[in-house]
């Protein structure tokens, strides 16, 4: 895990994050760093396994496009340039990048050359995922062309010499046919990777390094519920037992019975677990507020006042534990990286909760990483597989001002549509979905009599990354049953109505 691992440089690709997931896909360990954080000392010191350079939006050829020294191509590494990453290949290398005449976007026939090493597995023809207005003109000295399309003369590239390979298209996605299999092929065939990395080696390490960073001291953690963070008190659990104290704020605005249902879960757990109810104190805060923004700040802030004040009791612990993640730090961007989004979790600290030092065992993980770790710590599968929830929960999932009716109304709709989409057998296909409580009212009928009650909308989308997002396809059988249910066993929604917006241009959550 520590010998053999691959260093993804990033040039501002949008899919850097998902290069790094195939990669770890492939049991193979690997860290996302900006193109200008890392020098060649750097890189010597690292001795990674192989380089891959992602994507980017520049053209190698424009004033102050990201480019790399030629001597990272003389070290002895292999490399693998992955669109923008290909053409700066070449382009350092004294070949010639140019405007295409016929640019090449999405699903793309390509022929390629099965005596290179990257495409021994995979057919002569098949379906690349294309996304380039640049293109490889001329390759460098000691490359050859070893795949191409009907409009891309260089599809791909190798010097095999010096184990540099280049490929115009994204492998990472799954839009390209055997792409994972390429990867797989560098890594194992070019790079000579074991492919060690699992999440059972990975406990091992990260529960003795825990141990002996934290020795006799004691640890806080806020615990929400959320995957991240009950993953993270099992495997603080395990490392450090009764040194534990893990502090669940329960805002009042989680799904049906979670609360009770994540104190159950560590129940037998060997942490010392504190619940504080605190619905009524976010409640009284909340009365007459309807702007979603504010209503977000507002819980932040008396999440913190509620934990803070509990922490107090304790007194003085030498470590705070956060549940940051891999996609939080490589979102929260560094050097000429965009910032998609800050993350409390990273580069900023409570200032009034009194602790030595911050330990985030699960900083390198991705969430699919998080939640297979969780499964080997013994976890339970509810849990582990919990939907992704938003820290303020359903209160931003109400539109409008929130009340206990209208929080009763959507913990209600929301379990039904919850049950039916698990009883379809959904449940692990989609990645996220959840019911929200509009500000809507609409004229209905039930027997006889009108109505005038609440719209309900559900939501269901699938994607890799959660930056961006597709609609999902739930058979209509199955949202016609979950409209029958909600419409027939909670009072007051009369109307229920699927949101089939992508992301961009709207995000996933409403508010």
């Amino acid at each position: 895990m520590e010998n053999q691992h691959i260093l993804i440089l990033d040039f501002g690709g949008q899919y850097n994050q998902l290069i790094a997931r195939r990669v770890r896909e492939c049991q193979v360990y690997c860290e996302v760093k900006p193109y200008n954080m890392v020098t060649l000392d750097d890189i010597r010191a690292d001795a990674p396994a192989g380089i891959i350079f992602t994507g980017g939006p520049n053209s190698v050829y424009g004033e102050g496009a990201p480019s790399v020294p030629r001597e990272i191509f003389e070290l002895g590494i292999p490399v693998l340039g992955i669109c923008y990453g290909s053409q700066l290949m070449a382009h350092v290398l004294g070949g010639k990048v140019q405007t295409c005449t016929t640019s090449e976007y999405g699903k793309t026939e390509t022929i390629y050359d099965k005596s290179c090493v990257l495409f021994g597995e995979v057919p002569e023809k098949a379906v690349s995922w294309m996304s380039h207005t640049d293109y490889i003109a001329q390759i460098p000295e000691g490359f050859r062309t070893v795949a191409h399309t009907a409009n891309c003369p260089t599809a791909a590239m190798a010097n095999e010499e010096k184990k540099l390979y280049a490929v115009q298209f994204h492998p990472e996605v799954n839009h390209t046919e055997h792409g994972l299999s390429m990867l797989d092929s560098f890594l194992k065939n070019v790079c000579g990777c074991k492919g060690e990395w699992t999440m059972g080696n990975y406990a091992e390490t990260a529960i003795r390094d825990i141990r002996e960073k934290v020795g006799n001291g004691k640890v806080l953690l806020a615990l929400s519920g959320g995957v991240d963070s009950s993953v993270l008190a099992a495997l603080l659990s395990k490392a450090v037992g009764r040194q534990l104290t893990c502090i669940f704020v329960d805002h009042g605005f989680m799904r049906k019975n979670e609360g009770d249902e994540v104190e159950e879960a560590f129940r037998d757990w060997d942490i010392n677990f504190v619940r504080v109810n605190a619905k009524e104190q976010f409640m009284s805060r909340l009365r007459g507020v309807s702007d979603p923004e504010q209503k977000r700040k507002i819980i932040g802030e008396e999440f913190i006042r509620v934990f803070e004040a509990e922490a107090k009791k304790i007194g003085k612990v030498d470590f705070l534990a956060q549940g940051t993640i891999y996609p939080d730090v490589i979102e929260s961007g560094s050097g000429d990286a965009a910032v998609i989004k800050s993350h409390h979790n990273v580069g900023g600290l409570p200032d009034h909760v009194d602790f030595k030092e911050i330990i985030e065992p699960l900083r390198m993980l991705f969430k699919d990483e998080t939640r297979k770790l969780g499964m080997e710590l013994g976890l339970s599968d509810k849990l582990v597989w919990r939907q992704p929830f938003p820290g303020p929960g359903l209160a931003i999932r109400i539109m409008g001002e929130i009340s206990d009716e209208k929080l009763d109304i959507l913990k209600d709709a929301d379990l039904i549509f919850r049950e039916e989409i698990a009883k379809a057998g959904l449940d692990r296909q989609i990645n996220q979905y959840f019911a929200v409580l509009t500000n809507n009212r609409t004229v209905g009928v039930m027997g006889d009599f009108r109505t005038y009650d609440y719209t309900l909308a559900l939501r269901a989308v699938e994607t890799a990354d959660f930056m961006t997002a597709a609609l999902c396809r739930i058979p209509y059988d199955v949202l016609e049953i979950v409209s029958r249910r909600i419409v027939n066993e909670v009072k007051h929604i009369n109307r229920v109505v699927y949101d089939i917006t992508t992301k961009p241009p709207a995000t996933i959550e409403w508010e």
